[in-house]
Formats: C-alpha cells, structure tokens, sequence
C-alpha cells in the first residue's frame, strides 16, 4: 500500500505537536528544580529579554544573560519587564538563578485571550511600530486596530510598510496615497525595504530613541527588518504561503534586542488579527484621534454615527476632517465588537 504524502500544513501541525510535547516535557523538569535561600546570593536588578513557559532570560547590568525560574507568586512576567533576581551558587538543570520581584511597569501592551482573559505582551515601551507590507495584504482595517491599542496604551505609534521593492511607480503612488491619511492625522509613517535598505537607516535612527516594539501580521518582514538591523543575530524568516496567502508564524517567543547606536527593540510573535474585544465601544471610538473635539458635537447624546440625524462625525467626514477609510473601519471595528461578542457568549452558554 503506497503512504499517503503529507500535505506541508499537516508537516507543520506534527512538528508544532512534537515542539509542545517537548516544551511540556522541559516544563516538568525545571519544575522540579527548588532552590533554598541559601542555595542564592544577594539581590540583583535585571531586565527581561525573552520570556519563556516557566522561566525567563534576565539581562543584568553588564548585559550578561541569566536563564531563570520565577516565583509563584510573581505576576505574568513580559518582555521589557524590570526585575530583582538571586543567582544561584551554581547551576541547577541549566538554570542560573530565580526572579523574586517585578517594578511597576510605565507602560505595557495587552492582547486579549479567549481562555485567559487579557495578556500583557511587552512592557516599559516607548514606542510601537506597526510594520505592515503589500503582502500578505495592505490592509488599512488591520493597522487601524493596532492603532486604536497604541491610543489606549498612550503609546505613541509609526507605521512602517515594509516590502517597498515589490511595488511599481503606479502601486507605490497609490501606498504614498494610503499612507498620507495617517499622516495628516499626526502618525509617523515610513516606507521601507528590508531587501534593499531603503529607508532602513532613518528607522534604525528612530530605534535609537529608548525602547520600541513590532507588532503586525505574520509575513509582513518583522523577521526580515531583524536580520538586516542585526545580521548577526540571523532571526528565522519565512515565505508568505503561496496556497494560503497568509503568512507563516516566523517568532515563537517575543525577545528583546539592543541596537549598537542605542535604543531596544522587542521583536513579538506574529498574528493574524489582533482582537480588541476587551475595549468598550467608548475605548474604540477614543482610540481614532481625529474624533477628539468632534465628540459631544452630535444631535442625540446616545448617537451611533450611522444614520442618526445632527451626527457631528459624519458632518466631519462630509466636510474632509475624517477620512471616509477610517470612518468605515470606525463601524467594522464597532461591529466586529458586537459580533465576537455575540460569539463568545454563544460558546459559553
């Protein structure tokens, strides 16, 4: 009987499997390692680079890398974190040392988790950057919503489209176009290759400046811009799939990185859609900076700004001072609330 040849999705799905059991497997192990107070020095500071199940690489001053447990009774620790930490006498299983204690964070990212409720992702960022490219897709919905984050975080935001060597004059126009819509409303865009370095010193410039984070869709070059700004570092990059169009997950672990020039950069796991259904409709309507002294303006206080007569928003956008793009994602964004909703009630009853 001939073997039937595995489909590279059903490949990928049994390395992910063997990949989870593995992780379970070294999960259990380092359980096993306990250390005495005695078995540890005295209290260190350090900073989180990359965040693991049940243990965490901490950075110290002098950017020695420490692979560690965590207490307990610690919060979720991220990327970005600053913390206070006791190296171990010698090393346990491959394991230097235990965080004790996590500072108060000045900022941090939180995505929405269906089982979990809400994950912080990174912290202590002074920056994001949305990166996003003609493929898998330019979408303007999708970098809205990331915006709408950055405005309840109150963390300024740049967006970056990234793969500028695939357009030809007319597409790169009509990109120059969609971009302009963000900044006339005050974002910070940029237009890159990570294959032929346009642009890429001014972005790494921008790096410079205190800490900044990636976010965007899978196969948008977030790995790509990594390998180029630090080639030593040789990140894992991956096609856009040609079946699917949809790009292929290429960071498993978000992981903080140091520039030479300055500056610290948080490479996160990709994802396909970033969820905004822990905000209130009120936190989604702020999150679009151009709405700000145009609210209260309505007929009826209780105003959806769809049809409602004397709506100050429409009036906005029929007078040029909303984009008519962003408004009708204002509504997907509202309505996709309502749906997912819906949804996850349905699947809890």
């Amino acid at each position: 009987m001939t073997k039937r040849k595995l489909t590279q999705n059903q490949k990928r799905r049994i390395q992910a499997n063997r990949s989870k059991t593995l992780h379970r497997h070294q999960g259990r192990k380092q359980k096993e390692v306990e250390w005495q107070d005695e078995m540890l020095g005295e209290t260190r500071e350090g900073r989180v680079i990359t965040r693991y199940g049940s243990h965490a690489d901490i950075e110290d001053k002098n950017k020695e890398i420490f692979r560690c447990n965590l207490r307990r009774t610690l919060p979720s620790l991220v990327v970005g974190d600053y913390v206070v930490w006791r190296q171990g006498n010698e090393k346990l299983q491959g394991i230097s040392g235990v965080v004790e204690g996590v500072y108060p964070r000045k900022s941090e990212i939180l995505r929405p988790d269906y089982y979990d409720g809400l994950k912080p992702i990174a912290a202590n960022i002074d920056r994001i950057i949305i990166v996003s490219a003609v493929l898998p897709t330019l979408s303007l919905n999708i970098i809205d919503r990331y915006l709408v984050m950055c405005e309840n975080a109150h963390i300024p935001a740049l967006i970056v489209l990234n793969k500028v060597d695939l357009f030809d004059a007319e597409s790169r126009a009509r990109a120059e176009k969609m971009l302009e819509i963000y900044h006339a409303i005050g974002y910070e865009t940029l237009m890159v290759s990570a294959k032929t370095g346009e642009n890429m010193s001014t972005l790494v410039e921008i790096l410079a400046q205190g800490t900044s984070i990636f976010v965007g869709q899978s196969g948008v070059g977030k790995s790509s811009l990594i390998n180029h700004i630090f080639p030593e570092e040789q990140a894992l990059t991956n096609q856009v799939s040609e079946i699917s169009g949809l790009g292929q997950h290429t960071t498993t672990s978000s992981r903080l990185y140091h520039l030479p020039q300055g500056g610290d950069l948080i490479d996160s796991p990709g994802i396909r859609e970033f969820g905004l259904w822990h905000l209130t409709e009120d936190q989604i309507t702020q999150g679009y900076r151009e709405f700000d002294g145009i609210l209260g303006g309505c007929k009826f206080r209780d105003c959806k700004h769809l049809n409602d007569p004397g709506c100050a928003l429409k009036e906005a956008v029929k007078e040029g001072k909303i984009h008519p793009t962003r408004f009708e994602n204002y509504h997907r964004l509202i309505q996709s609330l309502s749906e997912t909703r819906a949804q996850r009630h349905f699947s809890t009853d």
